[in-house]
Order: structure tokens, then sequence, then C-alpha cells
């Protein structure tokens, strides 16, 4: 995510404006940032209250660096820090825009905090965010982080966006040294032995910290039906409750989401209306995009997120950026989302059985079935399994009466580990087939859960 500023009309209208009266030229400011001083300094004082709105203040504001994105000398009219967000009930302003719509809640957002809110921009469909920022006609600003690992699909669409709205996007790039120990410790892929949250934390949840303590607010582009688990009760304006922003301590940050409350495909309805560039990994199936070697495609029956760290557990599918997110999702053993109640259970038709975990044990246990089965290893919660769950309801439908059985055994909360060390699971959903004639179950290898991928498999085996 990078920190772009914008040079909107409005900004080059109140230099015109200051200039027209006197022979003197307006500072110019280059791409890099620098900036030069005035021919005429008994004019300063004039200049600076015009410009006072607009002044760019330091991105990376952290105390005693010298490494700032933007030259101190743009922070010398930066406008007073106001009280820490906390102050200001936000719970209410967000009940108060629920309904509102994102051009709407980006309008208030830039109203309200000006040149401390910036756009966290990842080269996704998020450039919906831009687009909508730019709708409104206020200067806006956009940071990326870019953690050195993205596709190079990604780095076009940051050119094409800079030059789409004649922005341009800071950057902020992880600590050089602390790459380097990580990949020397433990190589280029390690995420894929034990989680992503380590390399995440290096190269995105540290450069996005330094990113923030220069702001009161920023703008992500979550959405409550992007991950499961984890963004179905996000709201449209929340005071952060992972990061500190430019006044510190808790509640000194102010997190929107403007499109909590759009579906994936309005968003893809808008981006089209509005013509404006988008990730041509888009178009090759890919739907949530990270860095290159955490992202793929998504198959048919997949939800979003599934192309994302699709070997690890389904609830685990955030990088650091959101960890507010996560919540504790166990009370008195029942699974919860984010605190709410109990999720209804899935795949419940006749033509499913359920299995308790002494019936899956006895399955593992026999060497000579009557009968081959179709398990699936799920969690109602997981979204993944909700998005399959009418392909397997409609296979269980065709297999009924075939001879093969077809069953569910429900896999998280305290019967997870018993799962992943008995039954090969290693994120929801997992589908196991155990033949007539072994004890050895054998797992669905693919993410296609189509009706016609899966009859493909068990009638290979049956």
């Amino acid at each position: 995510m990078a920190l772009a500023f914008t040079s909107s009309s409005a900004i080059h209208g109140s230099l015109s404006s200051s200039s027209s009266s006197s022979s003197y030229e307006h500072p110019k400011v280059s791409q890099l940032g620098t900036f030069q001083p005035l021919d005429r300094p008994q004019l300063l004082s004039t200049a600076l209250n015009s410009w006072r709105r607009l002044a760019v203040k330091p991105l990376n504001a952290e105390p005693k660096r010298n490494d700032s994105i933007v030259p101190s000398a743009a922070t010398i009219v930066a406008p007073e820090v106001a009280d820490k967000a906390e102050e200001e009930d936000f719970e209410k302003l967000a009940k108060e825009l629920q309904n509102a719509s994102p051009l709407e809640i980006m309008d208030k957002a830039l109203e309200k905090f000006g040149d401390d809110i910036a756009i966290a921009f990842s080269g996704a469909e998020d450039v919906a965010l831009i687009e909508y920022a730019h709708l409104t006609g206020r200067p806006f600003r956009v940071f990326s982080l870019d953690t050195g690992r993205l596709n190079p699909e990604t780095y076009q669409l940051f050119d094409s966006v800079e030059k789409h709205y004649g922005i341009r996007i800071e950057y902020m790039f992880p600590d050089a040294v602390e790459v380097q120990a990580l990949v020397r410790t433990k190589g280029l892929f390690s995420f894929y032995e034990d989680g992503h949250q380590e390399c995440c934390r290096v190269r995105k949840v540290r450069p996005l910290r330094r990113a923030l303590k220069g702001l009161r607010a920023w703008i992500t582009g979550q959405r409550k039906d992007q991950s499961p688990g984890t963004r179905s009760e996000i709201p449209v304006v929340q005071v952060d409750p992972s990061f500190e922003g430019l006044g510190g301590g808790a509640g000194s940050l102010v997190k929107w989401n403007p499109v909590a409350n759009v579906d994936g495909k309005d968003i893809w309805n808008f981006l089209r209306a509005m013509n404006v560039p988008v990730n041509s990994l888009h178009s090759q199936g890919y739907v949530s995009i990270g860095c290159e070697p955490c992202t793929r495609p998504v198959l048919p029956g997949q939800h979003e997120r599934e192309g994302r760290w699709w070997w690890e557990d389904a609830k685990a599918k955030e990088c650091g950026l959101h960890k507010g997110n996560i919540k504790d999702e166990t009370v008195n053993g029942a699974v919860q989302t984010n605190g709410t109640a109990a999720i209804a259970d899935i795949f419940d038709t006749k033509d499913i059985v359920t299995l308790s975990r002494p019936g899956v044990e006895n399955l593992l246990k026999l060497d000579d079935r009557r009968e081959p089965w179709l398990v699936v290893l799920y969690a109602p919660w997981c979204q993944f399994c909700q998005a399959m769950e009418g392909s397997y309801v409609e296979l269980a439908e065709k297999l009924a009466g075939s001879g093969v059985k077809v069953g569910k055994f429900r896999a998280d909360g305290e019967q997870k580990s018993f799962a992943q060390q008995e039954l090969q699971l290693g994120s929801f959903p997992t589908i196991l087939f155990f033949p007539k004639n072994s004890s050895k179950a054998i797992k669905y290898p693919t993410e296609r859960r189509d009706v016609d991928s899966l009859l493909a498999f068990v009638n290979a085996l049956r």
C-alpha cells in the first residue's frame, strides 16, 4: 500500500489563485516530494495559510527517524492533531451511516479528516476506493505496501492508476535487514511450512504500522462477504482496534470501510461502469490478490478468499493488517462467529449421514466395509464449506441408492486436533473417500468441488 498525493484541480486551483495576483511562481513539488523555497519570503505566510487544509504531512511520522517518505519542510504547516479518536462516538456514527452509499461514506471520511487520512490500496478491486474518492472532488491520499513479492500485473496496475488519476502512490517497503534475516534463516518459502504470519509481519504489518503512525484515519476495501468468520461484522467506520495513529496510544486511529456492506459483484459492476483500470489478473481467475507466492486463481464453487494461503485453515486468512477482525469464536464449546450466536449447521439433508467421532473412528478401524463412504470434514462457519454445500448435497442425491454412503463430520472445535492427526485435515473443507476393502482413507486431491469433479473422483475409486 502506498501513500499518494493527488494533483487534483482543487490543489492547483488554490496555487494558481494565489500566484495570479503576484509575480512570483508558486513552489513546485516534484514526483518525489522535494520542496523548493519561495522566491519571496514575505509572501510565505499568506501562501501557507491558503494551503493549510491541503498541507501534506509525512505518512511515516515516527519520531527520531530520518527516512520519512515526505520531506520535513512539508510539515511546517501541518494542522494541530485533534484529540484521540475514541473521544468521538464512532459506533454511533457507524449506525448513522449504515445505509449510506460508499460515496457518501467516503465523502464523510475525507471531509472529517482532510490531510490526516489515506486510502490503503492493495492493487486489486479496491481501486474502487480511489474512484469513489475521486468522485467526491476532495483532495485525497493513497498508500500501498510493496512487499517485494507482488505480481508484475499488480505493479502495472499501480502505474496505470497513477496515470489515470494524476496521483502519486507512495510505497511503504519492509525493512531490508529484517527481510534478509528471515530469508537467510528460514528460506524463501517458509510460509508454506509454518504459516504466513511471520512473513506477513515482516513484509506487511510492520511497514503498515509505520505508515499509520503518520495518520489519524485510514480507508480500507474490506467487505463483509470477503472472508469467513473475520469480516462478517465489520462496520463502515470504527476506532481501529489494532494500530495506533498520529496521536499515539489506543483510540488514536480511525478505520473507515466504505464498501463494507457492498457485494463483490456490485463492486465489479461499479468498476466496469466507471471504466477504471483493474488488475489484469482478475481476468485470469484471481479474485483476492496479494503476494505472488500466496495467491492463486479460485476454482468453481470456491469462495474468493480461498485463493489466498490455500494451505491453511479458512479462519486464518488474514495477514495481520486487519487482525482486529479475529475474535474468540469458542464459547462453552460452541463455535461462534465474532461473538454472535452459533452458526446453523450445513449439509443438512436425508441423503447425508451425520457422523459422530465414534462413527468416524469405526470407519477408520474397518478393513472390510459393507459399502464405501464419502465424508466431508467441515465447519459450518467456513464460507468455503458453505460455498460447496449445494454441490455436495446434489452429489449425495445422485449417489443415493448407488451403494456409496455420503456423510459429514464436523471437525472444528474439540474435534479439530483429532481430525488433523487421524483424518488428514489441512483446511476446511477436506473430503475423504473410504474404500470398501481398505482401511486407509483417500483424500480428495483437488479443490474443484463441482458435482462432476466430485462424482468422477468417487467413480474412479468405488
